[in-house]
């Protein structure tokens, strides 16, 4: 299976760093908007093809497969143009600006018989696996609360802010945060409330946002220009669980109440991108268009949130005031 790579931005050059160690994974080109740009990344992780331009990508016939790490403002088009042509999809996060662009994209896919999933490598990382099974076996009780918060500090906080690039805290980091919560509680809630704070250039700098289902509550907060820990925590009538990094655990705390805490460690082989790429070359080879770890459904909700959050805080890109 020969992979594509469309940018040769930093989560490309992690996503490619990532497969050079991987002996199934196969980059065969990337492309990117200028010619000195793609001959640069290919000649750093030895990839044979070199493209100007998302459409030679899209019209390669050697390429099966193309990770799409660009800004969130050109997913939608990158991701039609490459099902268009037949390319599977591997597209990260946030999937699209919006949830009908989201939709739009899983029914094309459905339509042309290609695989499309967001990388949200999150829901992936092994130690997960364990955080289910003590939440399904009740060993914390009834789950009354989860929180969340990452926040950090850029050189790069004009390009991170730009609005023409759908830029802004809650489609960078605040998507790790809400699809926690969703992994935790589900991915339909009674109410979501939310503020922003917004920046000079009119998006979004640190976002406080609270998430109902039932009797249970997400506290989520996320920033870009504040250095916060990042961490994440699940609560329940027996016990809790501190999960540190939670946007890519290794391990976790289980705290079961009138009990000595236990650690659960589930060590990344590599740096935690290697289970998204064999999670979609695995759906590719099984002749699926959708993966059931991570569901259009589950990328659909979590876009639908944001969609919501936007609406409350009056948060429209340029693009889209156009429309």
């Amino acid at each position: 299976m020969n992979w594509g790579i469309l940018s040769t931005g930093v989560i490309a050059k992690n996503f490619a760093e990532t497969a050079k160690k991987m002996d199934d994974v196969h980059i065969h080109a990337v492309a990117s908007r200028t010619q000195e740009s793609a001959d640069a990344f290919a000649n750093q992780y030895d990839i044979p093809v070199r493209h100007v331009g998302a459409l030679a990508l899209a019209q390669d016939p050697d390429v099966d497969i193309v990770y799409i790490g660009t800004p969130h403002n050109a997913h939608y088009e990158g991701m039609k143009l490459m099902i268009e042509n037949g390319k599977h999809v591997l597209c990260e996060k946030s999937f699209t600006t919006d949830s009908e662009q989201a939709k739009e994209i899983f029914d094309l896919a459905r339509e042309k018989g290609v695989f499309v999933m967001e990388a949200f490598w999150t829901k992936l990382c092994p130690v997960y696996r364990d955080v289910e099974r003590v939440i399904a076996s009740g060993e914390i009780g009834e789950i009354r609360a989860v929180t969340a918060q990452y926040g950090y500090t850029t050189a790069r906080e004009a390009r991170k802010f730009d609005p023409a690039q759908a830029g802004g805290t809650l489609l960078d980091i605040g998507v790790y945060a809400i699809g926690f919560a969703c992994m935790m509680l589900g991915y339909e809630f009674d109410s979501i409330q939310s503020n922003l704070i917004m920046n000079s250039v009119g998006t979004d700098a640190i976002d406080a946002i609270t998430l109902r289902k039932g009797n249970a509550v997400a506290q989520l907060i996320t920033a870009i220009g504040a250095n916060m820990p990042l961490v994440g925590g699940v609560y329940g009538t027996k016990g809790h669980i501190d999960i540190p990094d939670f946007k890519n655990p290794q391990r976790v705390i289980v705290c079961v109440d009138g009990k000595e805490p236990y650690e659960l460690s589930r060590p990344f082989e590599i740096n935690g991108f290697e289970y998204e790429i064999r999670e979609a070359m695995a759906c590719v080879e099984a002749g699926k268009t959708q993966s059931s770890v991570i569901t259009p459904e589950q990328s659909v909700a979590v876009m639908a949130i944001m969609d919501e959050i936007r609406r409350q805080n009056d948060l429209v890109f340029p693009f889209e005031k156009a429309e």
